[in-house]
């Protein structure tokens, strides 16, 4: 259907204001709802009432009528299992002769009675089905909705619902365009709210009131006016050197006009109210002003700097604030200093501390509505509640980059890895979906956060009560809005609460950064820390694992941090330091500076006589903080027993002896859950936790 056409209903509800009496006679439009169970309103206490047709109902208000044609475990297939056309509702259907039609099928035919036998007729008996609505009334507006979602707890998701319910999601669209009908979206206002799903199939009575509201939107084109996302502040920083999309949403058909930089660029919103404009890409500089407009409304942000925006995200050494760090006073009396740096902190609503959230936060954490900020220029006030880690690496890279620098801190105190990654990656891997479904009792999920969870969610009613613990939900609330906005990179500070399980972790951050990469459209560097030392087991074999994650994904680098730790606090309050070797990765890698910014990485190592001598990548002249003794090697015999070594240092070399009548199979460097392991580089930089174990038939350690 044409723009133009996309608009009937409006020029059609116009007309109501002069034919009143008429549409009073007659009924009003008729907006015939056409589905199965979700439509009926299943689960409701009230289906009458409470469905969603019956909510749209109330919505439009009595010069309208909407009818629920709501047939529970109806299918589109007409040789599906309950086909819709042979319902009694499908009769009254043809009978209502509706002015518009809404239809929602296709949940009951990923049943594996239907799909696998009967999924090449889907397009064609879509088709009839439009065909015959339109017999009945050739003037009809017809619009097909994208299925609610079913979400991983479905007893048959992984055995076949998950990958049909995409196939036939995916078919839909192509539907709409080959039959010249509208395409109305029922499951992005849905996907991230499996509190609404008690079942996992079937939303509830809010979850009912969102798809009203969405077909209401539609079909009056009323978005609530001219908005912009929450990035968009004062004093923001936008990305230098690439096209700048400005977005946001308005009523439908309005046109939106953004100036900025002596540029004026115009844009229409679509009929899902969505409207977006690219400006050309800029060099670095500021201030600048935008001013974004649409019909009697103007918004207009001032004192915008273009520069390099950093994304630093993770749980608790990330979300340490400046304020309770070792030089914190002296960071927050010359933060003004610097004119060029801009921090944006997203604060979570409810602290995770030991403490029970209430009704408030519950239900805000249910609506995703847990984070909130705005820009804010780098003063004493701005930086004194924000991440030490993120502001200590934003000061330096300023420096050494010489352009503005825009932090956004984004990090929530004991989260997992999992709760920053995206519901559709994790629902189509085969191990992490077994992640999403009763998270508070599964073993998957550290006891600690577990713990913590029922501590916060004591009072909560709703058993799929959100948390900022829960797989998926940090990136839906969080993350998931900043992905159309550019970023040069990322930090990230993370692991505390994944160290029960390093192969688990393993997979969990490679997929994270994967599917960040593939939502930002970009191959974002990622700059991590490797945690610090504390008297934890599980965190050596943890620190380790890191390090060969880090050699293995690509654009990543590693700062290492264990000298910095404490054998008690998990949040050593030295950030300073981890900050700035953040920030020497950076100037090495994205900014390509020649500075020296990696610590010494071991390479190989070789039995040479009565020793073994150890290679270092990143080092020319290994050294000992403090000029002390060569502490924190082990080795490790054929019994795996761990026999510590005394050890020299030549270049880049280290040369371990081995102790008479042993044989060594494995060499350890800062394995120790705490440990002064003091191998440091020329620049200072400290050598990582590592092991290494021999290869037999090359003779050599890797």
């Amino acid at each position: 259907m044409k723009f133009k056409n996309k608009y009937y209903l409006l020029l059609l509800f116009a007309l109501l204001i002069g034919v009143k009496q008429l549409y009073a006679q007659t009924g009003g439009i008729k907006i015939a709802c056409i589905g199965n169970s979700v439509t009926y309103g299943y689960g409701l206490a009230n289906p009458a009432q409470e469905s969603y047709p019956a909510q749209l109902q109330k919505l439009l208000g009595n010069q309208y009528q909407v009818l629920n044609f709501g047939h529970s475990g109806a299918t589109l297939l007409k040789s599906g299992h309950n086909p819709y056309y042979k319902t009694p509702e499908f009769k009254e259907l043809i009978d209502a002769k509706p002015d518009v039609a809404i239809i929602h099928l296709g949940l009951n035919d990923t049943d594996s009675r239907d799909w696998p036998d009967y999924r090449q007729n889907f397009e064609a008996d879509y088709a009839w089905l439009i065909d015959t609505i339109r017999k009945a009334n050739p003037h009809v507006h017809i619009l097909i909705c994208r299925l609610t979602p079913i979400f991983s707890g479905h007893p048959r998701f992984k055995s076949g619902t998950r990958d049909w319910y995409w196939q036939t999601q995916n078919l839909i669209p192509l539907i709409a365009k080959a039959n010249h009908a509208d395409l109305i979206d029922f499951n992005k206002p849905l996907y991230n709210r499996p509190d609404l799903f008690a079942d996992n199939l079937h939303p509830d009575k809010e979850g009912a009131s969102i798809l009203a509201g969405t077909v209401y939107r539609r079909l009056t084109g009323n978005y609530g006016g001219l908005k912009l996302p929450a990035v968009f502040t004062d004093q923001m920083v936008l990305q230098r050197d690439r096209p700048i999309p400005v977005y946001g949403t308005a009523n439908a058909g309005d046109e939106v006009t953004v100036k900025f930089k002596g540029a004026v660029t115009k844009a229409k919103t679509n009929e899902n109210g969505e409207w977006k404009v690219m400006l050309p890409a800029s060099k670095a500089g500021g201030p600048f002003q935008m001013k974004v407009s649409a019909k009697d409304t103007s918004i207009t942000l001032s004192n915008i700097l273009m520069g390099d925006v950093w994304l630093c995200a993770g749980q608790s050494n990330m979300y340490f604030p400046l304020n309770r760090s070792a030089e914190a006073n002296t960071a927050m009396r010359t933060a003004s200093a610097n004119t060029k740096l801009h921090l944006y902190k997203l604060s979570p609503l409810a602290e995770t501390d030991p403490v029970v959230w209430d009704s408030v936060s519950l239900s805000k954490a249910n609506k995703l509505d847990f984070f909130s900020g705005s820009w804010k220029a780098c003063d004493s006030s701005s930086v004194a509640g924000f991440s030490a880690v993120a502001y200590y690496f934003g000061q330096k890279i300023s420096r050494e980059a010489g352009v503005p620098i825009g932090l956004i801190e984004v990090a929530v105190g004991g989260s997992p890895t999992e709760s920053w990654i995206d519901r559709y990656t994790m629902e189509h891997d085969d191990q992490l979906v077994d992640m999403l479904n009763n998270w508070r009792t599964s073993d998957y999920e550290m006891a600690f956060c577990r713990d913590r969870a029922a501590i916060n969610l004591k009072n909560a009613v709703n058993p799929k009560q959100r948390h900022s613990y829960e797989p998926c939900y940090n990136y839906e609330a969080a993350i998931d809005p900043l992905t159309r906005f550019p970023v040069r990179g990322v930090v990230w500070y993370q692991g505390e609460s994944n160290t029960h399980n390093v192969e688990l972790y393993s997979r969990l951050f490679t997929t994270l950064v994967s599917s960040w990469r593939q939502k930002w459209g970009a191959d974002l560097p990622f700059y991590t820390v490797q945690l610090s030392t504390i008297n934890r087991p599980s965190w050596p074999v943890f620190r380790d694992a890191q390090r060969k994650l880090q050699k293995s994904i690509p654009n990543t680098q590693m700062a290492v941090s264990f000298d910095l730790g404490d054998s008690l606090n998990v949040h050593p309050t030295r950030k300073k330091e981890i900050g700035e070797r953040l920030a020497l990765l950076a100037a090495r890698y994205t900014y390509h500076q020649p500075v020296k910014a990696n610590s010494p990485e071991p390479l190989t190592a070789t039995k040479q006589a009565n020793q073994i001598v150890i290679s270092f990548d990143f080092a020319t002249q290994l050294k000992t903080a403090g000029n002390k003794a060569l502490n924190g090697f082990e080795l490790i015999n054929t019994k795996g027993q761990s026999i510590f070594t005394t050890g020299t240092i030549k270049g880049n070399k280290v040369c371990l002896l081995i102790p008479a009548s042993e044989n060594i199979r494995g060499i350890n460097y800062a394995m120790q859950p705490f440990t002064r392991a003091n191998l440091i580089n020329e620049a200072g930089l400290p050598a990582p936790t590592f092991t290494m174990l021999l290869h037999e038939k090359e003779n050599v350690f890797y």
